[in-house]
């Protein structure tokens, strides 16, 4: 009886200390994981936003060495009746406003400062559209009608074999992939936990194996797609997003602080959502594209493709809000009103008739109930109209 209770004395020990080598080995991975866990609760969600760096693998966007564009002022704008109520239930943590380039707006919410670096969550698609026109402009990539797989071979044998480039721009890639952000099992959170763990996510594209659909024939928003136009933007120019976005877009604006992407386990930058700036370097981009991309008289993205872009090209529903290339366009818009938008409350709005630009951030839980994103597209739409 002794030698069996020394027995499993031994093995349990054993177990322990496995247990303790496994959890050192593992610190990191264990601390990112439970940082994700605990990404969006309601006490730690508005400091999270603000230190995506504290819970995720992450690579620098040097702002460069160039002196910082100046946002000027203009007259001060009293916010419209039912701003401040619009505030406070959508849990906004910042807002700016600026006509004619010129900030007429600017406050801070639930203790963010202007220093803050945000995350953007899917705003990260738009930087990336950005980025891709600069880069057919220049011949890197001959077609849109190209297939992705052209680019990206590690696809060969998944389920973007047929998709083309223009197919997954338009989020009409056709690939199986559940977004829904409160079922832990989604597609959406399993790639989450990829990040988290210092995963791959070259991999985890190239594991998608359903379709629901052809390529091209119906819309339906799926995230991976984005990194899609990663992989293929990495194949074509042999150099990694980070470095062309900071070469090609965003030093040249004269940012005020350094932005940073979190990036994979590979140090590749989670491009369909982990962008984060101030609120102010948003700004910047914003002004950029509102100005049909040019910056300080120089053109920074092709005018033609901003137009494309932005208008509704995708196979969307009549009724649903539509879509063009990783931009979002409003039901009923006028010619120039388009946006970009986040999970959570993030939105850069563009009316480029009147001149206006709004950036908002936020951390709103309630983001998915029925009514929210049009209520804050009128939201900013009221306040364009009282300027």
């Amino acid at each position: 009886m002794r030698t069996v209770i020394k027995w499993l004395l031994r093995i349990v020990l054993a177990l322990v200390l496995a247990a303790v080598v496994v959890g050192v080995w593992k610190r990191e991975e264990i601390q990112r994981l439970m940082a994700v866990n605990s990404l969006f609760s309601e006490e730690k969600i508005v400091h999270n936003f603000s230190h995506m760096n504290e819970a995720f693998l992450t690579v620098d966007l040097p702002r460069g060495n160039a002196p910082t564009s100046e946002l000027s002022y203009g007259a001060g704008f009293e916010l419209p009746e039912g701003t401040d109520t619009w505030i406070d239930e959508r849990s906004v943590t910042s807002l700016l406003i600026m006509q004619d380039g010129r900030i007429r707006f600017e406050e801070y919410y639930l203790g963010t400062s202007p220093e803050d670096r945000r995350i953007s969550w899917s705003v990260a698609k738009s930087y990336l559209s950005a980025l891709l026109g600069v880069l057919i402009d220049e011949g890197a990539i001959a077609s849109l009608d190209d297939r992705v797989v052209d680019y990206a071979p590690q696809l060969n044998g998944s389920a973007y074999e047929d998709a083309t480039i223009r197919n997954v721009l338009n989020m009409a890639s056709g690939v199986t992939f559940d977004e829904d952000y409160l079922d832990p099992k989604s597609d959406i959170n399993r790639m989450g936990r990829v990040v988290a763990l210092g995963g791959e996510l070259d991999d985890f594209a190239a594991s998608l194996q359903d379709s629901f659909a052809n390529p091209g024939e119906t819309w339906q928003y799926v995230s991976i797609d984005t990194h899609v136009i990663g992989m293929v933007i990495r194949g074509a120019t042999g150099r990694s997003v980070s470095e062309l976005l900071t070469e090609k877009i965003t030093e040249p604006l004269g940012l005020e602080r350094d932005g940073y992407y979190i990036t994979d386990g590979a140090g590749v930058a989670f491009v369909l959502g982990g962008l984060n700036f101030t609120t102010r370097d948003f700004a910047r981009f914003g002004q950029m594209i509102l100005q049909n991309g040019t910056h300080n008289g120089q053109q920074l993205v092709p005018a033609e493709w901003i137009a494309d872009a932005t208008r509704a090209s995708a196979p969307t529903k009549p009724d649903q809000t539509g879509y063009g290339y990783q931009w979002w366009i409003p039901v009923g818009a006028q010619d120039g009103e388009f946006l970009a938008r986040g999970v959570y409350g993030q939105y850069i709005y563009f009316d480029q008739p009147r001149g206006v630009l709004i950036v908002s951030t936020g951390a709103d839980r309630k983001f998915r109930e029925p009514g929210v994103n049009n209520q804050n597209i009128e939201m900013f739409r009221n306040i364009a109209r009282n300027l």
